[in-house]
């Protein structure tokens, strides 16, 4: 695979910490003007043939075939359109749209020219969740389902001051929705499929959830999925069903271990990542896919993203919440 990538953020940083563990080869980055000494420094320290301030001319660049998008939320779907108009397979950071028209929009581009698209969530392609997946028939009927990641976030007091970094602005389809509990409902859609229904109650500031709790109903069971960026507690995750339990105290982007406990057993605790990066292992699923052309398994992957998009309107549509982006189709 040959990568371009858009952003100099944290998450494109995050994405370096790694990258030369698999078999990816950095062609070029792109970001803004006022970014270009981080670049510059980027260009250095990876070996990044290019680099560009200007998204044309970086996606004219016909020596990579793949794009990596790291950038706000509200930019994914037009950057997103414009990489597969121009033919280039394309990588998309969560959550993969502002909305589900978006996504099937996406979608339609990405078959009509032949092109594979992903959403990098590393939550279900950890083998820690691949696990579970696994060991969930032996709960016997799912009762509960509780999820929870709240996190104190350090830009909710800028916030509060009337400093409104991206991650609070819901002009750039920000919020708690979006940036934490799309991990939650990313891990629950995956293993249980679409809900029934959805329904959101948030805590609004500002025109953006700073913190909120989304239900989701099953046939049989019910699931609680919490987020929080204005408070903090222990993270707490539990599937319980009538035969025993699987719970971790990670937050489920980076999954780092879980443990089964039957009713009257032991718990027994299970950590199969090997210590490695928490994107690495969605990528080496990337190149898997792409290297032997599964478009089956991509689509799949794809249907999931589009069933979570979903779930992610449903909730924004329950509390009023709208984004200037919802606009751009």
């Amino acid at each position: 695979m040959k990568l371009g990538i858009v952003g100099a953020g944290l998450i494109v940083h995050t994405l370096l910490e790694f990258i030369h563990e698999v078999d990816v080869e950095l062609i070029a980055i792109c970001a803004t003007p006022g970014e270009i000494d981080i670049l510059e420094q980027l260009k250095q320290e990876h070996r990044f043939r290019y680099v560009y301030t200007d998204f044309e001319e970086f996606i004219n660049n016909e020596e990579f075939d793949t794009v990596y998008l790291g950038v706000n939320n509200h930019l994914h779907y037009t950057f997103g359109k414009r990489v597969l108009e121009l033919g280039k397979n394309l990588i998309m950071e969560k959550p993969f749209t502002s909305n589900y028209t978006q996504a099937c929009t996406l979608q339609k581009l990405a078959k009509q020219n032949h092109l594979m698209i992903f959403e990098a969530i590393s939550t279900i392609h950890n083998p820690n969740f691949k696990k579970i997946k696994e060991m969930l028939p032996e709960l016997g009927e799912i009762k509960i389902v509780s999820v929870n990641y709240t996190q104190y976030s350090s830009r909710y007091d800028a916030f509060k001051k009337g400093e409104i970094l991206p991650a609070f602005d819901y002009k750039k389809s920000g919020g708690a929705l979006m940036d934490l509990n799309i991990y939650n409902i990313h891990f629950v859609v995956a293993l249980f499929g679409e809900p029934k229904e959805a329904h959101y109650i948030a805590n609004m500031e500002k025109g953006v959830d700073t913190s909120g709790i989304l239900t989701m109903e099953y046939d049989g069971f019910q699931c609680v999925s919490v987020a929080a960026k204005d408070c903090a507690a222990p993270f707490i995750n539990c599937i319980q069903g009538n035969q025993g339990c699987i719970y971790t105290s990670s937050p489920l982007f980076t999954l780092t271990d879980f443990s089964i406990q039957m009713n009257k057993e032991e718990p027994a605790h299970y950590d199969l990542t090997d210590k490695a990066h928490r994107m690495k292992h969605e990528f080496l699923d990337f190149l898997d896919i792409y290297e032997n052309k599964d478009f089956e398994r991509m689509n799949a992957y794809l249907n999931h993203s589009l069933a979570v998009m979903k779930v992610i309107s449903e909730a924004r549509n329950d509390i009023g919440l709208v984004f200037p982006d919802d606009q751009n189709l």
